[in-house]
């Protein structure tokens, strides 16, 4: 067999094609790696090149803190069996009750909720079985809060553990919709604020509905 001769480099041939290597490196790092992993875009080439689309946040678990509106939201997705109360608290009979010949009378209100930091507090009217509610609310600065829109069946003597259906489980800074009562009863939101500032939360309501006396 031929002994074939293997080209050796020198030490300034080495550290010539590590220094390429290393800059070929750098380059798709910054156009490519960063923008595409991290949504990090120094140079704006990611969003040149269309790596920055490929970024998708990553979920997180349910108990981690938010920083909004600075940083964006990271959450676990809900799930049904969030929804309302465990199975084991049975509804009351008194939702399978008729609606009334006559609704509460039409108003309007607006509302400011203050939702002290790193707490949660409910905001609720009463309203009559079929009773019709347009609805709107945002939060200062666009903060994101978490939202639990549910309702509370009237019961002469209600238990301990209270009977509660939800109507809509969110992570989000306004929501507007409207609402027909399935049951007389309380209902409305529970806002939490998993953030380091106190948030306040303004809701718009105009429909057949009463509030609570402060």
């Amino acid at each position: 067999m031929e002994n074939q001769d293997i080209p050796k480099m020198n030490k300034k041939q080495l550290w010539k094609s590590l220094f390429i290597a290393l800059l070929i490196g750098g380059v798709v790092l910054v156009t490519a790696v960063l923008p595409a992993e991290y949504n990090i875009d120094p140079l704006g080439a990611g969003k040149l090149f269309g790596f920055s689309r490929l970024y998708v946040e990553d979920p997180v678990e349910e108990d981690e803190t938010i920083d909004a509106p600075a940083v964006s939201l990271k959450v676990k997705p809900l799930r049904i069996t969030k929804l309302g109360s465990p199975p084991e608290v049975v509804k009351p009979e008194e939702a399978n009750n008729p609606p009334p010949a006559t609704q509460y009378a039409v108003q309007t209100d607006t509302i400011e909720v203050r939702v002290p930091a790193r707490k949660g507090i409910e905001y609720k009217f009463k309203a009559l079985k079929h009773a019709s509610i347009k609805y709107d609310w945002s939060s200062s600065n666009n903060s994101i809060v978490y939202i639990d829109f549910h309702g509370e069946v009237k019961q002469d003597n209600p238990p301990a553990n209270v009977f509660y259906e939800s109507y809509t489980l969110a992570y989000s800074n306004n929501m507007a919709g409207t609402f027909t009562a399935p049951f007389e009863g309380r209902h409305g939101w529970y806002f939490r604020n998993d953030t380091q500032q106190e948030i306040t939360v303004t809701l718009h309501l105009n429909g057949q509905y009463q509030l609570f006396d402060k």
